[in-house]
């Protein structure tokens, strides 16, 4: 709508210094003819002042002005905490009524913008207030709506810029009276030393909750696949509680609160913690059958990582074995067979055999005692030489029922190569263990001797002579068991002939018998990437495409992994929300956590009108309460500046009347013959006057 407006302003005839002077000169000799005449003050003074008007020539400025519509933000919060009870279809029917008012009037430019999601951490509405005003100048702002649960994170402090937005009206979308329980961790590390406790420090936070209520909660422990332990805390009194790391890998601690009647939400009773387990010392005990070339192998690499402890013993003669040697001078020290193998046996975590025959050093029954110890989580590697295929064989013992390879009795003395298998191209143990996979033959030194076995269960990852089994893995019980059919590994660490990659083999074994979870056959990964959950399995055994992946709010889903390279299984997923995730199947459970563990979002649910009131109390703006009912929606009325902008059951958007100017064209007042006339009139009247008062 086009307007025009009238301005009164000065345009003087001559520069203003020179005007300002000569009107201090007129008033000077104005008031100088008060002391000569003392008579004639009024009429001089009026003439003096028509003078000074006309040098100053009052103009009139026609402007031609076009109204601009007032700007109206009405942000609609969708984090996360929205979703409780029925806050987001209060939203939505309210969104709905406000859009259906504004649409009668076209002289009023709504924004309607969304703030935040499910995943974001806390709720930030005011960097999108900012965004949605930012071309808006202050003298066109309405004002702003917000339909909010009152939790928001970045409300602002400062007097000036609250007052830019206008009037800041927020309408609340939950009810008076609701109730949370939360539970929060304080301290919590993410790694512990295996076989070690760590100590996390929580606190169980109630809101809205009556005073009966705020004294005790259950707390249910869950560690790893453990009994649950139930125990009564305090509210809102900080805490503790114990936890032993079992195994290297993810360790589980799951911590659960029991809720409140008639809570809001239970998403924030429950937290899963992940403590990465870190071996202290790898405690190995490494028995050689009688001294050769390739010990020092084994001992060097053993001894050469800080975090293994060896205990080493090599069978330097044997009981049956007779010679001219001095007794005094043949023996170091008597073989402990009864403190390893019986007393200390479950203090190792890992037990090397290597090229040991059976030759009454150790007496038969203590074989049992170490198939007992793999059975129940021990770990064997047995590193045979030409005596394996013999009748003193450690076949010949009951290790017989833990060994993969059975013997055939042959030793097979030529030079070869060993290789990967199949399975061993795609095995974590020996699968980069080759830079080219391509390649038609192993770029490795030869070997000299190998035992030929028979599999009779695990996976054979190397073949050598013959394309016999040259490196067998398996699993029994819940121990581990590896079989590397040569002692020949020692040309490797000798480089002869190019050597070859011993150190990482032996490393890898070492590490897989002790159930390091990046080297498991089939293992399950899951990771947090960006906003996305990544689900990982190894498959070498045909597993099973299908995981189940859980949500933080408890909602579970069949996730199918697809083939992807490496013999890995995956699929991206997209997080519904921060907190923890859990992948399973029927044997594993792995957890990611998205965001923090306490993210702001899901520390204080409740709606609230604390957080806004300062904001509307400086704008000038209300807080109000809405019910389920989009019918109880305030009214809207249009306020000038520096009115009231809310009441009882209604708001105020501030009516600015802006406008732009189209043009303008200046009027004079008088034109210039009649300030002529009228100077000369005021003279003339002056000396008549005067003139008159002389003759009395």
């Amino acid at each position: 709508m086009n307007q025009s407006a009238l301005t009164l302003h000065f345009a003087p005839l001559l520069p203003e210094p020179i005007v300002w002077t000569l009107a201090g000169l007129v008033v000077l000799c104005v008031l100088a003819s008060i002391f000569v005449f003392r008579r004639g003050l009024i009429w001089r003074g009026l003439c003096a002042g028509a003078f000074v008007l006309a040098l100053l020539n009052p103009a009139m400025l026609e402007e031609q002005r076009e109204a601009v519509p007032d700007t109206v933000v009405i942000v609609a919060d969708k984090s996360a905490s929205q979703n409780f009870n029925n806050r987001a279809d209060v939203t939505n029917d309210v969104l709905a009524g406000l859009d259906q008012f504004f649409k009668n009037y076209s002289d009023i430019d709504v924004r309607i913008v969304s703030a935040g999601n499910e995943r974001d951490r806390d709720t930030r509405l005011f960097s999108t207030i900012d965004q949605a005003l930012s071309d808006i100048p202050v003298q066109r702002r309405a004002g702003v709506i917000i339909l909010s649960d009152g939790q928001v994170h970045d409300a602002p402090r400062e007097d000036s810029r609250i007052k830019a937005f206008g009037p800041v009206h927020t309408l609340l979308t939950g009810s008076r009276g609701e109730r949370d329980r939360q539970l929060q961790i304080i301290e919590a590390p993410s790694y512990g030393i295996v076989g070690q406790t760590v100590t996390v420090k929580f606190r169980v936070t109630d809101s809205g909750a009556t005073p009966s209520d705020n004294e005790y909660a259950t707390l249910l422990v869950r560690a790893n696949d453990e009994k649950p332990d139930m125990q009564m805390v305090p509210v809102n009194t900080d805490q503790t509680v114990t936890f032993n790391v079992a195994h290297a890998g993810q360790n589980i601690l799951d911590l659960e609160v029991s809720p409140l009647p008639s809570e809001i939400t239970a998403a924030n009773n429950r937290i899963p913690l992940i403590v990465n387990g870190v071996r202290d010392r790898l405690r190995v005990l490494l028995v050689s059958g009688y001294p050769y070339a390739g010990e020092r192998t084994w001992r060097d690499f053993l001894t050469s990582d800080p975090g293994v402890d060896l205990v080493h013993f090599t069978i330097l003669r044997e009981p049956q074995k007779l010679d001219m040697t001095p007794q005094h001078e043949m023996s170091l020290i008597a073989f402990p067979f009864r403190e390893l193998f019986e007393l200390k046996l479950y203090n190792f975590d890992l037990i090397i055999f290597d090229q040991y025959t059976m030759n009454k050093v150790l007496p038969n029954f203590y074989f049992a005692n170490i198939a007992r110890y793999v059975q129940e989580g021990g770990a064997v590697l047995e590193a045979s030489g030409p005596s394996f295929a013999g009748e003193n064989s450690l076949y010949q013992s009951v290790l017989n029922t833990i060994l993969p390879g059975e013997p055939t009795g042959r030793v097979i003395e030529k030079e070869f190569t060993p290789g990967l298998t199949d399975l061993g191209l795609r095995h974590p143990v020996t699968q980069h263990l080759l830079d080219n996979k391509d390649a038609k033959e192993t770029p490795w030194g030869p070997w000299m001797r190998q035992t030929e076995l028979k599999p009779k269960s695990g996976d054979v990852l190397m073949n050598g002579a013959d394309n016999s089994p040259l490196l067998i893995l398996d699993r029994v019980g819940k121990g581990r068991v590896a079989h590397l059919a040569s002692e020949q590994i020692w040309l490797w660490s000798r480089g002869f002939m190019g050597g070859g990659p011993h150190a990482d083999l032996l490393r890898r074994l070492a590490h897989w018998l002790m159930k390091e979870p990046d080297l498991e056959e089939n293992a399950l990964v899951i990771t947090a990437d960006g906003g996305d959950v990544v689900i990982q399995r190894r498959n070498l055994h045909n597993a099973l495409n299908t995981v189940t992946l859980r949500h933080p709010d408890g909602k579970a889903e069949d996730v199918t992994l697809k083939q992807g390279e490496d013999g890995w299984l995956s699929a991206r997923v997209t997080a519904s929300q921060p907190g923890v995730y859990s992948a399973e199947d029927e044997t594993q459970k792995r957890f990611a956590v998205i965001g923090e563990l306490n993210p702001p979002e899901m520390r204080a649910v409740v709606t609230t009108d604390d957080i806004m009131r300062p904001v509307a109390e400086t704008s000038g703006g209300t807080v109000q309460w809405l019910s389920s009912d989009a019918g109880n929606m305030p009214d809207i009325r249009f306020v000038g500046p520096g009115r009231s902008a809310g009441g009882n059951g209604w708001i105020g958007l501030r009516d600015n009347n802006a406008f732009t100017i189209t043009g303008a064209r200046d009027v004079p007042f008088l034109p210039g013959w009649a300030y002529a006339l009228g100077l000369l009139a005021l003279a003339i009247a002056a000396w008549w006057m005067e003139g008159r008062r002389s003759k009395k």
